[in-house]
Parts: structure tokens; sequence; C-alpha cells
């Protein structure tokens, strides 16, 4: 039989406790959801902000392709009549007002000629060098007519072999081989430096010539040869008469003999010959004794060395890998190797002993 239940007692409830367990559920329900709101530690890296790479922007940053079809480019014995560039070459070490003047008296167009300079890191180059600029800026900002295409300046990254650039220093027979070696390298350094992809003709013109017909450069292009000098004088007062004559000054055009060839064959391989020296006597025909009475302005005569005083060049020459040797070549240097290793490759070098330009006389 059950037994009845007894009287049921209630506990008395504990407010401390409910107070306490409140306050719990509070603070766990904030952590909760102040963790839920914020980010973590990873996400609070900054993203670093990327250009867009779109193709656009890629070819913009990139300068753009340039194409030259080389069969376009004409070398013509009409040079102004085709607009054909002429790059005018000039190793300097001394600055000559003179040069100057008749460079700016050249009548081809002005706006087709790109002119190039190479001057010695020493006293003299830097004299030369500060008054080509003082001529460059004044005629680049003077008449539109007298302004040229450009003009680029070098300075050799080399020291010149002579301290002096005195002429009786220069044409000592002993200091040629040094002296003509380093115009070597001055001369392939500008040629590789300018030598543009729509240059046509490429005019050496030292910078002591002071003296030209105006029309220089037209005259020499219409012979339409790939390689091509005038004769090179002097003009002075004889010291007989006292008065004005000229005579003969770059005897490097020239045309070979059997005795400088029987001089070269006993040469040792680093041995040069040179001309102009009774030391070593070659017995060429000299284009410098050349001139004729009756004066054929524009006869012609093959050559077979050539001088750098003044030299017409067609850009082909050159793009074929004509330079001017620094080293003896078949035992010639310089514009006489140049000369030599142009026929090698095909090129026939041209003489015209009536058509004249003049050197300054020191």
């Amino acid at each position: 039989m059950a037994r009845p239940l007894g009287p049921v007692r209630l506990r008395r409830t504990n407010y401390v406790t409910l107070f306490i367990g409140a306050v719990l559920c509070v603070f766990i329900i904030y952590f909760l959801t102040a963790s839920s709101s914020q980010p973590s530690s990873a996400s609070r890296i900054p993203t670093p902000t990327r250009k867009p790479t779109s193709k656009s922007s890629l070819i913009a940053d990139r300068p753009p392709v340039r194409r030259f079809n080389l069969n376009n480019v004409t070398i013509t014995a009409d040079p102004i009549g085709n607009r054909e560039a002429v790059l005018i070459l000039t190793p300097m070490a001394r600055f000559y007002q003179e040069y100057w003047d008749n460079l700016l008296k050249l009548q081809y167009p002005h706006d087709l000629i790109t002119l190039g300079f190479i001057l010695p890191k020493n006293k003299e180059g830097n004299a030369a060098t500060t008054a080509l600029q003082a001529q460059i800026t004044k005629t680049q900002k003077g008449s539109v007519k007298d302004r040229f295409r450009s003009v680029v300046i070098e300075r050799q990254d080399f020291d010149p072999p002579l301290t002096s650039q005195d002429e009786g220093e220069r044409h000592k027979m002993q200091n040629q081989k040094a002296r003509r070696a380093s115009m070597s390298r001055a001369r392939n350094s500008l040629l590789f430096t300018t030598l543009g992809a729509d240059t046509s003709w490429v005019l050496w013109l030292d910078s002591d010539i002071i003296e030209t017909p105006p029309t220089l450069i037209q005259d020499l292009a219409a012979h339409d040869k790939p390689i091509i000098a005038p004769n090179c004088y002097q003009r002075y007062t004889d010291p007989e008469t006292g008065k004005p004559a000229e005579r003969p000054y770059d005897f490097n055009n020239w045309q070979d003999s059997p005795t400088a060839q029987e001089i070269a064959a006993k040469m040792d391989p680093d041995d040069i010959l040179l001309e102009g020296y009774s030391e070593m006597a070659t017995y060429r025909a000299l284009m410098a004794y050349m001139v004729e009475q009756v004066e054929q302005v524009h006869l012609e005569v093959p050559l077979d060395g050539v001088g750098g005083t003044a030299l017409l060049v067609k850009a082909d020459v050159h793009r074929d890998g004509a330079m001017f040797p620094p080293f003896p070549f078949y035992h010639l240097i310089e514009t006489e190797g140049f000369a030599r290793m142009a026929k090698r490759l095909g090129w026939q070098a041209t003489g015209l002993p009536n058509y004249k330009v003049y050197h300054y006389n020191e």
C-alpha cells in the first residue's frame, strides 16, 4: 500500500546567484557580437593597390616600334631632288671659325643635314667644344634656313696619343701610326653612333677644311660614285713673289705602284706604309699632282687610297662594314685602310683631281 506523500517544501530563491548569472550572460552576448563584427588580424593587413594590367596600359609604357625599309632609302645622283639625308662627320681637335662659316655656306638644304662631331677629352678639346657649342646654339636659334636637321657632339673615351695638335708635330713620321690609329678609333666611334637608318650619304669633312665650293655635296654626289674625294690644297703667300699661291696638301689620295707593293711584301705584319715621306719613297701616283692645266673640274680618276680631309661616301658602303682600321690592314691604316677595305667589299674609290677644297694654313 502506497505511503502518502509528505508536504512539499520549496527552497528560497538566491537573488545573488541570479544577478551573477545575468551579468555573465550579458558579457557573453557582448563578446560574441563584437567578435563577429570586427575583421580578423589577417584581414586587417592593407592590400597593395595594383595598376591595371590591361593591354593598352602596357603598350603606353613602352616606346613605339619603328620600322624602316632600307629599300626605300635612295642614294642617287640627284640628292636634293630626292630629298636624301646627308650626315656630315667631323673629328675636331681645334675649332676654326672659318670651318663653321664655310659649313653655313653649303647650299644643300640644311634640314636634310645632320652634323656629327667628336672631340678629345683634353684642354684643347674642352676649348674646341665650348667654341663649337656657342656656334651651334647661335645657328640653331637663328634663321630657319640655316638650322641643321640635328647636331651630335661626342667626347672621346680615350686619351689622344699626342699632347700637341700643331701641324709640325702631327705630321712627324714617327707619330703617324699611333696618331692615325687614334684617328681611326675616333672616326669609327662617330660613325657607328650617328649613322641613321635613313642616311643616304656620309660626308667626312676635317675641321681644318675652311673653303669648299658651296655646292660641294651635290657636286660630288652627281658623280654617283660609292666613294669620291676632291683634291685638298692649301692657300699661302709665296715668299719669293709675295703673291697668293696654292700648294697640294693631302697626299693620301693615290693610285698604287709596284714599288709600294714590293715594300709592303717585305714588311712585318704590324708595319704600315705611309705616303708623302722621303724616308719611304713609294712612287705612287698622287692625285695631288694630277691637276691639269686645262681644268676639267669633273675629271675622274680611280684611287686605291683616299684621304679624309673631304670624302663623300654612300651610306651603303659603311653599312656593308667598311670602316677605318686602327690596325695595319694590308699595311694600310685609317682612311687608306678604309679604301682598301671598301675595295675588298666591292666598292671602288674615285678622285676628282681638278675639284679642290682648301685646308687651313697654320
